[in-house]
């Protein structure tokens, strides 16, 4: 099992104290999502003029950084908005190949004022030129199951009509179960076949707050997770498991070095 957590859930951590805790707690990468406050990481030296060293420092910790959490939507309002999105792409392909990763996350965005269909045809267009752009790094783009795309039906169809083996799916397996219900066997059913990343989190039904739900440290919740960990296991998912603790928006959560321990001990034990 390989497990990483995404830097939402430790916002005010330096990145000798993210890396010295991920060593610590049996975790296998770190999943940028920000950086003491900047979501935009390649405008930090760490990952720009100090890049070097940063690898060389993942190096000697033996960790990887095996996905890039990008703010990327692929349905865009403007073309402003549009041109930011490729130039990210773009600096984030480029710290793709100083740190071996793979994988950048996308998402899939508010629909507005479009319908479905609309918005799935500015969606597979965005696709293929954000694809033209990553794809001579060798990076493939991840359409996270969140926002409007929760529905496993709808990422299926712009999967399938995008069809190139450099855009795949990150099943986030909270959202659609908690969003819209859907039973963690139908998004397996819908998209099992593009999934090669996950993204774990726990909560309960809660009306009062503004979601509808609160979340909590894994196996506090509701979430079926032992039933997914199964359903990945029975289906030789070899991809990563990773914690998004997101104490950068929510931060009543428990602080990181409770939530990445508890996660660990967690995920082991549900493999059993």
């Amino acid at each position: 099992m390989k497990l990483a957590f995404t830097t939402l859930g430790c916002p005010d951590w330096d990145l000798e104290r993210i890396i010295k805790n991920a060593v610590e707690n049996g975790y296998n990468g770190i999943d940028f999502r920000g950086l003491l406050g900047e979501l935009d990481i390649y405008k930090l030296k760490e990952f720009s003029s100090n890049v070097k060293e940063t690898v060389r420092q993942f190096k000697e910790a033996s960790l990887e950084i095996p996905c890039f959490s990008s703010s990327v939507k692929l349905v865009t309002q403007s073309q402003e908005e549009y041109d930011r999105y490729i130039e990210e792409l773009r600096q984030y392909a480029l710290l793709c190949k100083e740190f071996n990763t793979p994988y950048i996350r996308v998402f899939g965005g508010a629909i507005g004022k479009w319908k479905r269909e609309e918005a799935i045809e500015i969606a597979e267009k965005n696709v293929l030129d954000y694809l033209a752009l990553v794809e001579k790094y060798n990076v493939k783009l991840l359409l996270e199951t969140h926002d409007d795309w929760t529905d496993s039906r709808n990422v299926r169809e712009l999967v399938q009509r995008v069809s190139s083996n450099h855009f795949l799916v990150l099943w986030d397996i909270h959202h659609p179960y908690r969003t819209i219900g859907e039973k963690p066997e139908t998004t397996w059913d819908n998209l099992g076949e593009w999934v090669c990343y996950t993204h774990w989190k726990d909560s309960y039904v809660k009306k009062e707050t503004k979601r509808g739900y609160q979340l909590c440290l894994l196996g506090e919740g509701d979430i079926p997770l032992p039933d997914i960990m199964a359903l990945l296991k029975d289906n030789e998912y070899d991809g990563y498991f990773t914690l998004e603790w997101e104490k950068k928006w929510c931060p009543e959560l428990e602080e990181p070095e409770i939530a990445f321990k508890q996660f660990s001990k967690y995920m082991k034990n549900i493999l059993i």
